[in-house]
């Protein structure tokens, strides 16, 4: 694959972001309440707005900003958490990325790539704990082509096991080109997910010093041709700490917009995981810009009033702590029994952490997780619903500005909920999913709704399966 940028120009305005968080930096309240109010309407925040909320440093205006993220999760997302678990294919890398234990330069990495078979027991071994979702996850390396990653994903949808199977896999993989994306595509994929890492591009630079994602331009462009090859499903993401996470921010949200204005939809997530440290890579143990806490728990926040139909993924890099924390602040998705190392699931070993490119934060089971989610009030979702009927890209914004979409998915979220507790939980979580989900039964307003939920609930308790709507 020829790496061609010929045309292509950032639309990361630099010098404008950086003059935009200065100009900001004395907002008032009521300009705070007002920039409030517009995103509890369900309407995306300009530039200027977004840098308001970045300047924020009074803690009462802090809190406003948290309480306000709350409220409109609750108003698009209600209480619903969809989770996923990251599947490592392989970590050949020819990138030298300064922070990645994957980077080819790093000889404390164990490389390892799944064979066919190990990719089999891998998907099995998922599905086996309950898992219907996952994320491929993919080193930068010529072995991994366009091919190889459909046939990776093909080989997961066909692999069937006791009571489950993987019904929707999402892509963490290169920047391909528009052939390229049209070949993955055919098997079928759900969001195809590309990190920009920093939106700086001085800074970008210099933590990418050689391989194909040294081409700031090239990895920028990429979701573009995503789309222009008819995957109108997108990730972005941007790793917090890098640069400023101020920044970080005013680049996502510039990206957003840059693919709403020439494609006429958003990016469908939005992810921001910390860096974490990794074997043989001493830069992640001291990173230039590392986030707080409360930092992070405001950048949670400001994303969701910034951007309020793009889903967002919180990753088990983050400790428990504030993995249940920011929950609140508007976050949709996270990953939960997750391991990380190229052949963990099904055969761990004392290696498992040369293969690894970061450390996790959270490694509490699955059923651990939704057991806990379920006591906190909230519905463990593994819905794929939209995907398979056709709601993605602008089809996805037809339903989702009305509010549509949580009309469809908290039933969805519940009966997929339900799956999960009769063929893979524990008893504890049985009980306390099952009273969840009486409870959230009750508070279906439209009693047809209730009713058809009723309804397909008592089938799956007979053993029917797959049900949506």
């Amino acid at each position: 694959m020829k790496i061609d940028t010929q045309g292509v120009k950032s639309f990361i305005p630099t010098q404008k972001i950086n003059e935009l968080i200065a100009s900001e930096s004395h907002a008032s309240e009521s300009r705070i309440r007002e920039i409030i109010a517009k995103s509890l309407d369900k309407n995306r925040l300009n530039p200027e707005e977004t840098a308001a909320l970045l300047s924020v440093t009074d803690p009462e205006l802090k809190h406003l900003i948290q309480e306000g993220a709350k409220e409109l999760k609750e108003r698009i997302y209600g209480n619903r958490i969809v989770l996923f678990a990251p599947l490592y294919v392989g970590n050949e890398c020819i990138n030298d990325c300064v922070y990645c234990g994957f980077r080819i330069s790093n000889k404390e990495c164990q490389r390892a790539t799944l064979t066919h078979q190990q990719l089999i027991d891998e998907t099995k071994s998922l599905v086996e704990t309950g898992h219907k979702r996952l994320i491929m996850v993919y080193g930068e390396h010529p072995m991994y082509s366009p091919e190889f990653i459909a046939e990776t994903v093909q080989t997961v949808y066909d692999t069937k096991y006791k009571k489950g199977e993987i019904r929707r896999v999402n892509i963490n993989a290169a920047p391909l080109d528009i052939e390229g994306f049209r070949t993955v595509k055919s098997v079928g994929i759900g969001t195809y997910q590309i990190f920009q890492e920093t939106y700086h591009e001085e800074t970008y630079g210099k933590l990418h010093p050689s391989g194909p994602k040294s081409s700031y331009l090239w990895r920028l462009d990429g979701l573009d041709r995503a789309m222009q090859a008819g995957i109108d499903d997108l990730g972005i993401g941007a790793l917090m700490g890098l640069y400023d996470w101020k920044f970080e921010v005013m680049g996502l949200l510039y990206h957003t917009i840059h693919l709403e204005d020439r494609f006429g939809v958003g990016p469908h997530t939005i992810s921001f995981p910390r860096i974490e440290p990794a074997i043989g890579t001493d830069f992640a143990l001291h990173p230039p810009y590392q986030v707080s806490d409360e930092d992070f728990k405001l950048l949670v926040a400001i994303l969701r009033l910034s951007v309020p139909y793009t889903g967002m993924i919180l990753t088990a890099r983050e400790p428990i702590a504030i993995r249940n924390e920011v929950l609140q602040y508007g976050v949709s998705q996270i990953d939960a029994g997750s391991s990380i190392g190229v052949g963990d699931y099904s055969a761990k070993d004392d290696e498992s952490r040369r293969k690894s490119q970061f450390v996790l934060g959270d490694t509490r089971s699955l059923d651990d997780v939704i057991y806990e989610l379920a006591q906190s009030g909230h519905i463990p979702s593994f819905c794929t619903s939209c995907y398979r009927a056709g709601r993605t890209g602008e089809h996805f914004m037809e339903f989702a500005v009305p509010g549509f979409v949580k009309r469809f998915c908290t039933p969805n979220a519940l009966l997929t909920f339900g799956e999960y507790l009769y063929d893979f939980s524990s008893q504890r979580t049985l009980d306390a999913g099952l009273k969840l989900i009486d409870k959230e039964l009750a508070a279906i307003e439209d009693p047809v709704m209730q009713n058809a939920v009723k309804e397909k609930l008592e089938e799956l308790k007979a053993g029917k399966r797959d049900m949506y709507f």
